[in-house]
């Protein structure tokens, strides 16, 4: 019986890095000595860090199935993703991590169990297993910029040892490309992260623990202070975060609004937990029916 597959936050291979034959990419310096990087590099970076995974997904593909061409594997993957409302990026994490079906196995994951959806109680989203990650990850903003009181937040989520951005609101261009993967420790979210509890950030322009880049880039938006929040499965590992972003330095949360938001984190995190083990494998389970009569398994 083949393994079920773990979320990307638990473990295995490290983060995909980019491409080392490609020049590493610069920056300029800002204003104020601040560094900024060209969008010219940023659009690089980010191709090649979401490029990545979804080749490495195609590859497993060709080889375990014997498919055609690369073209053949993508268009499965997209097939699936668009199925199960699933973002082609999960799907071709889950594929590259997940250990193989048994040689000859009808199905990959047999005598797997399904349980339905846990309950988020104060999000504006409906129960059922129809609902979307995107929906859920937008009613977690939503529910942390309402405690916080702020209309600047963004959600990243765990991605093969990095954090993604999947949602993001009152921030600009230039944020959401800087951060759009965080693979340095030199971020409240990664800290956050990486100590699994909430990090509170009362001023970015003095706070240690950004590097010169990251604080442009939080200080170019408008936010002088952030708030982060662990997405945490039952065994409190953060699956992705959410942070808010506020105009002002921050004097702190009360303990009441504290217990909220990590409410919200544990509720959110159990969901996104769920959701792995549940839509995450039907889409990989499907991929295996669509292909595996092509050639047997080796």
């Amino acid at each position: 019986m083949s393994e079920l597959c773990r979320h990307p936050a638990g473990g295995g291979p490290a983060a995909d890095a980019p491409d080392p034959s490609v020049e590493t990419p610069g920056r300029e310096a800002g204003q104020g000595g601040a560094v900024r990087w060209q969008q010219d590099d940023l659009d690089l970076r980010n191709r090649l860090y979401g490029r990545a995974g979804v080749a490495r997904a195609e590859g497993v593909l060709l080889q375990r199935y014997g498919l055609g061409s690369t073209e053949e594997a993508f268009a499965l993957l997209k097939g699936a993703s668009q199925r199960f409302n699933i973002k082609l990026s999960t799907l071709a994490d889950a594929v590259a991590r997940t250990p193989a079906p048994d040689v000859d196995a009808e199905l990959w994951f047999p005598g797997r169990v399904r349980r339905g959806p846990p309950a988020l109680p104060g999000l504006p989203v409906e129960r059922g297993n129809g609902t979307s990650q995107g929906a859920v990850v937008a009613a977690a903003l939503q529910r942390v910029l309402s405690i916080t009181q702020t209309p600047m937040g963004n959600v990243q989520l765990s991605e093969r040892g990095r954090l993604r951005l999947v949602r993001h609101t009152g921030l600009n261009k230039y944020f959401s490309d800087f951060f759009a993967f965080v693979d340095a420790p030199t971020t409240s979210c990664a800290q956050a992260a990486g100590q699994r509890r909430q990090v509170t950030v009362r001023d970015v322009e003095s706070a240690p623990v950004f590097d010169e880049a990251s604080r442009h880039a939080i200080l170019q938006t408008g936010s002088r202070a952030a708030h982060s929040v662990p997405l945490v499965n039952r065994a409190g590992v953060p699956l992705g975060m959410v942070s808010s972003h506020h105009e002002r330095p921050l004097t702190g949360f009360t303990h009441v609004e504290l217990a909220a938001l990590r409410q919200t984190g544990s509720d959110v995190g159990r969901w996104l937990a769920w959701h792995w083990n549940t839509l995450v494998l039907d889409a990989l389970e499907h991929l295996h029916a669509m292909t595996a009569k092509r050639r047997p398994l080796h």
